[in-house]
């Protein structure tokens, strides 16, 4: 058993620091399970279908649900912990390395250029959001203003959940722009 859970992380330990996330770690697997006998091609299939379904990370949820199939719930763990050491890793050498050289003048400056170009970016999708929601080819779009206007309204002043407002939206969506 205590095998088969190194096995495990460090199996998902290589998907975790040879793939970039979602899609790309299928292939990789796919390969992983297969080479160790752990799942056969329509367990694979399924993993994979139920890892899409559920919320959250294509990895977690295939290393939560291939690990718990190969050896229970402490194989659900380590196969987790293993696709999220990459991850863990270069965060955490990057949190030495900022620690190290924050009061630097080099990091000093590259924080005053990051700053700005990650607000940047924020305001940029915000604006191109805005432009598809609000205004199309007819104009603006006064019903989605009134909705946003009003779902920002419940979520300050009446301090309702984003889930309950997202709901909310949702039905003022369909009812205002004649869906049905």
């Amino acid at each position: 058993m205590l095998e088969t859970l190194v096995q495990l992380f460090f199996a998902f330990a290589r998907i975790g620091f040879t793939s970039f996330g979602g899609t790309s770690m299928i292939p990789l697997i796919l390969d992983e399970m297969s080479s160790h006998g752990w799942m056969s091609a329509d367990d694979l299939t399924n993993l994979i279908a139920i890892a899409e379904m559920t919320p959250g990370s294509l990895g977690v949820n295939c290393a939560t649900f291939a690990g718990t199939q190969t050896a229970g719930a402490i194989g659900g763990l380590v196969a987790v912990l293993g696709v999220l050491s990459p991850a863990f890793t270069l965060t955490l050498a990057a949190a030495v390395f900022f620690q190290k050289f924050r009061t630097s003048k080099v990091m000093g400056w590259i924080m005053k250029v990051v700053k700005p170009l990650c607000i940047g970016m924020i305001l940029e999708v915000l604006l191109s959001l805005s432009l598809s929601t609000y205004a199309g080819e007819g104009g603006i779009r006064f019903v989605g203003i009134a909705i946003g206007l009003f779902c920002f309204w419940l979520l300050q002043k009446k301090k309702m959940s984003v889930p309950k407002v997202i709901g909310i939206a949702a039905a003022l969506g369909v009812v205002g722009f004649g869906v049905l």
